[in-house]
């Protein structure tokens, strides 16, 4: 199975070191981090947390790791597993434009538990490394899927990729060791279709959690001698192209971090009725009915009215109506108190979507869109065209990202971790092991 792209991803994955990343990029991996950490310690408040951390807890034997702000042990695989469906049940994580989906949810579960479960002893710049690593294959993947895959897959397709590379960085795979890894883990890899949880959305989510503990179990499977497929995302001639920047072109820089814990999609028609309220200084009394313009894929967030957190997070109009309402968009308003507020499902209701031709060819690079409101003394109004905030182009500040961890780390019952979690994780190159970021990321209340 050896092939030069193998090779030359071999050396990448492990000769890059802390002091070859670029100061935006090593900032990147902290903020990476921060976020994927707040959002974890959000995600233990839903069901569908409580549901695989349990199911984790009784289906996948091992002690070898700790669920993520739970304490309960697991194997690697489990832990992996439950962690990645924690952090996608607040749908809140950082994610990639052109993978249409998202990478760090998967990544970082897997990473902390088989440094857990193997006892590695490394520190803050190597594990800071290391995700980087992760972050880079798995976009690489998810994008090469994307380009020769005809349907739209989850996150779960390819984001065990990036899991057996980093797993090779970490054990110390030769190259044929790591090509079965990441050929094991594609094969495994839940190729599941995207678009029937935005029709009906459940607790499937993005399929990271899956993804997650395909990509764990298939590297411990390959350091165990099992071999694989080829890794055709990675290793076919018409994918070259979006592997041979890597190490000079970061895939990582051009993530996106969302301010709500709903589907990307919906937040540029947030923003949009966030702009055209502040701009014309009307009250949510005042609309009669909004029109939501904006491209194929988001037009169908549109389950009817929310029973569920997933269907919440998954619901444009609701995602419109709850920000309109409330002024905020967050962990609650995705909980029974937002989807069950008779106000909320009122403007909810009185809210369309139609698509716009010019904003279906920009996609998946551009995700734009606008809203016309018809207010009840019967003046229609239209915003200009509108992105969601937390792309390349209009970034998240370092300020916002810690509002956002700290508020929910508080709705979660974390709070009195969060200021010390915070010096922690942005110092952690600095940290000459990963002890205290996992004492406090992996017990529980």
């Amino acid at each position: 199975m050896k092939d030069i792209v193998e090779i030359d991803l071999h050396a990448f994955v492990t000769n890059t070191r802390w002091d070859d990343l670029p100061d935006a990029v090593r900032h990147q991996a902290k903020r990476c981090l921060l976020d994927l950490i707040g959002v974890a310690a959000a995600g233990t408040t839903t069901e569908l947390s409580r549901i695989i951390r349990n199911h984790a807890v009784t289906q996948f034997g091992g002690q070898g790791a700790r669920l993520l702000f739970d304490g309960r042990r697991t194997s690697p695989a489990g832990a992996a597993l439950a962690g990645g469906m924690t952090i996608d049940s607040i749908d809140a994580h950082d994610g990639h434009p052109m993978t249409k989906g998202h990478a760090g949810c998967g990544l970082l579960p897997a990473l902390i538990a088989m440094i857990e479960d193997q006892a590695l002893l490394i520190d803050g710049a190597e594990f800071l490394t290391t995700l980087v690593i992760g972050y880079e294959v798995a976009i690489a993947a998810g994008i090469s899927l994307h380009a020769t895959a005809p349907d739209y897959h989850t996150s779960g397709a390819w984001v065990g990729l990036g899991i057996a590379a980093m797993a090779a960085r970490l054990f110390k795979f030769d190259a044929t060791q790591m090509a079965e890894a990441m050929g094991i883990a594609e094969y495994h890899g839940p190729r599941s279709q995207m678009m029937r949880v935005i029709d009906a959305p459940t607790m499937l989510k993005d399929g990271s959690g899956w993804g997650a503990m395909a990509g764990v179990s298939a590297a411990y499977l390959a350091r165990d001698g099992f071999t694989g497929a080829p890794a055709i995302s990675a290793i076919a001639p018409e994918v070259a192209a979006h592997w041979q920047g890597l190490g000079q072109n970061w895939y990582c820089l051009e993530q996106y971090f969302k301010p709500f814990p709903v589907c990307r999609w919906a937040q540029p028609p947030v923003e949009a009725m966030v702009q055209i309220q502040r701009d014309e200084g009307f009250a949510a009394t005042d609309i009669a009915a909004v029109n939501v313009v904006t491209f194929h894929n988001a037009a169908r967030l549109n389950c009817g009215l929310p029973e569920n957190t997933e269907q919440a997070q998954y619901n444009l109009p609701f995602s419109v109506a709850a920000y309109v309402l409330r002024g905020g968009l967050g962990v609650a308003e995705v909980g029974p108190d937002g989807f069950e507020d008779p106000e909320i499902r009122a403007l909810a209701s009185r809210i369309t979507m139609s698509e716009n031709d010019d904003y279906n060819r920009v996609y998946p690079g551009f995700r734009w869109a606008h809203v016309e409101v018809t207010l009840i003394d019967g003046r229609v109004l239209k915003s200009e065209p509108t992105i969601g905030i937390g792309n390349v182009e209009n970034p998240l500040t370092d300020d916002f990202l810690n509002t956002k961890f700290a508020g929910f780390l508080s709705d979660a019952g974390f709070g009195t971790r969060s200021s010390t979690l915070q010096a922690v994780l942005w110092d952690f190159d600095k940290a000459p092991n990963t002890n205290a970021l996992f004492d406090l990321v992996l017990n529980g209340v």
